[in-house]
């Protein structure tokens, strides 16, 4: 049958046993069914094919075109599926045991309750695929696109995740118990009543990610904080003093300032002392971006503005800043994010000194007066 144009073609419950389909077209066939172990379906085109429940065992649908199809509670075991291409395609509750999905497509892709013991699925595009319920404990998924992508509720425990991509991934009331997740983006996931118990998140990046009810690496239940309330407290009851415009002091006798400060600031009012800040995240306490200091003077920033806010003010209001750099080389890199926050005529006057050590050994810590 190789060529064959089979288009719209009904084989319901036939049974075609190693039999050869390459490079046929089989477009919204039903093959409901069907029973078809060991066929040759490398390079097929099945773009909306239905499949549900038939058995497909040992066969190879390499390079098969399989957009939208349905291969729901199908048998997939030891099935190849290299680079075949699986947008938006049915998966639910099929089995794929032992099957080889390597660079497959399956973006969009609804995989879930399906048995994936045993797959292969490194390089596979996963992007905006449901895996709701899967079971991928101790598999090695290190540095793949998980975007988007929804586990939840999927069994996770001991999965290798390092350098992966998460951002925006649903892994509410997963299990992650001892999951590699270092130095993972996990920007705007949904970790909701997940289970990180003694889970290493070293390095990971969880701006926005939402860990309400998760159980923590070190066993505590994350609850929220009511910081909303408390700034909304916090700013109501610093009754702002005598709102004055800061003057700037630039003398042409004094060196000119070669960064993102000014010489001097006049200012007067009520004075804000902000402590020294570094780039961890307090949910986890753990330090973000280890070796990155451009990326840890973001985090810093973004720390001060929150903690100003709490107190009526912003970086306007910033006076006098000392920045603390474990490598004076850094300078040019740190600068590079500090003056994205400071104007460089209204700037804050600001000191800049290596130090010997930072806490937790971090590449800048910055602290700061604010007068309002």
């Amino acid at each position: 049958m190789t060529g064959a144009e089979l288009d719209e073609a009904n084989l319901t419950n036939a049974t075609i046993n190693r039999a050869n389909f390459s490079r046929a077209s089989l477009v919204g066939a039903n093959l409901t069914g069907v029973q078809a172990g060991s066929v040759n379906f490398t390079l097929a085109e099945m773009k909306g094919a239905n499949l549900s429940k038939a058995t497909l065992s040992s066969s190879n649908l390499s390079n098969a075109n399989l957009e939208n199809a349905n291969l729901s509670d199908a048998k997939l075991e030891s099935v190849k599926l290299i680079k075949a291409s699986l947008l938006e395609a049915n998966l639910v509750r099929a089995n794929l045991y032992y099957a080889n999905l390597a660079e497959a497509d399956l973006t969009g892709a609804d995989l879930s309750r399906a048995n994936l013991d045993g797959i292969t699925i490194k390089d596979a595009n996963l992007q905006g695929a449901k895996l709701r319920g899967v079971k991928l404990s101790r598999y090695d998924l290190s540095g793949m696109n998980f975007a988007e992508v929804d586990l939840g509720a999927a069994d996770l425990t001991e999965v290798n995740f390092r350098n992966a991509c998460l951002q925006g991934i649903n892994l509410e009331r997963s299990g992650l118990q001892r999951a590699n997740l270092m130095n993972v983006n996990l920007i705007n996931a949904n970790l909701k009543k997940a289970d990180l118990t003694d889970s290493n998140l070293y390095g990971a990046n969880l701006q926005n990610a939402d860990f309400s009810g998760a159980i923590m690496p070190d066993g505590e239940v994350y609850k929220p904080k009511a910081f909303e309330a408390e700034l909304r407290q916090q700013s109501a009851s610093l009754e702002k003093a005598i709102p004055t415009t800061p003057k700037i002091i630039r003398l042409d006798e004094v060196p000119a300032p070669v960064g993102s400060y000014n010489q001097a600031i006049v200012a007067s009012g009520q004075m804000i002392f902000v402590a020294g800040q570094i780039a961890i995240d307090p949910r986890v306490g753990t330090i973000v971006y280890t070796d990155d200091v451009a990326k840890q003077t973001e985090q810093v920033m973004a720390h001060i503005k929150s903690i100003l806010a709490a107190a009526g003010a912003s970086l306007e209001n910033v006076v006098k800043t000392t920045v603390y750099l474990a490598d004076m080389n850094d300078l040019a890199a740190m600068n590079a994010v500090y003056s994205k926050y400071f104007d460089d005529a209204t700037a804050p006057a600001r000191v800049c000194v290596q130090v010997s050590r930072l806490p937790k050994d971090v590449l800048v810590e910055i602290d700061c007066i604010a007068v309002i």
